[in-house]
């Protein structure tokens, strides 16, 4: 009985744990750091979505990995993810760590979701300019 207890134990985790990893996210993001020709690793990006009053309500935040990527921003489902949002991208503290100087503290870029496609909001950086686009 323990041995059937302990399998259906095991199964059900392995379950769960598939469920999880599973989940799909309609927001992704990147940096690449064209400077040093490498993702940008730790970078703080914050997420917000502007309510009805012009406001920004705070969604989630995350830092960039290894590949200088967030992937997981904005799980799909509901009408929530529409509306118009906008990612801070804390990068003063990315070019200190590099011991370099930059001109900008923090890069705001405010986008619009309509539907219920994947958004991928990347950006090039430098010490001293950026830009950004939408990929895919």
């Amino acid at each position: 009985m323990l041995k059937k207890l302990s399998i259906l134990i095991f199964v059900i985790g392995f379950t769960l744990s598939g469920i999880a990893q599973s989940q799909k996210f309609q927001l992704s993001s990147h940096i690449l750091d064209i400077s040093r020709g490498m993702p940008a690793e730790g970078v703080l990006i914050k997420l917000e979505k502007q309510n009805g009053h012009e406001q920004w309500t705070f969604i989630s935040e995350h830092k960039t990995n290894k590949e200088g990527r967030i992937q997981n921003f904005l799980p799909y489902g509901g009408t929530q993810n529409k509306g118009i949002f906008k990612l801070t991208y804390f990068i003063e503290p990315y070019f200190k760590s590099l011991k370099q100087k930059s001109f900008y503290p923090f890069i705001e870029v405010v986008f619009e979701i309509k539907d219920d496609q994947h958004y991928h909001v990347p950006i090039t950086l430098s010490p001293y300019g950026y830009a950004t686009y939408r990929g895919n």
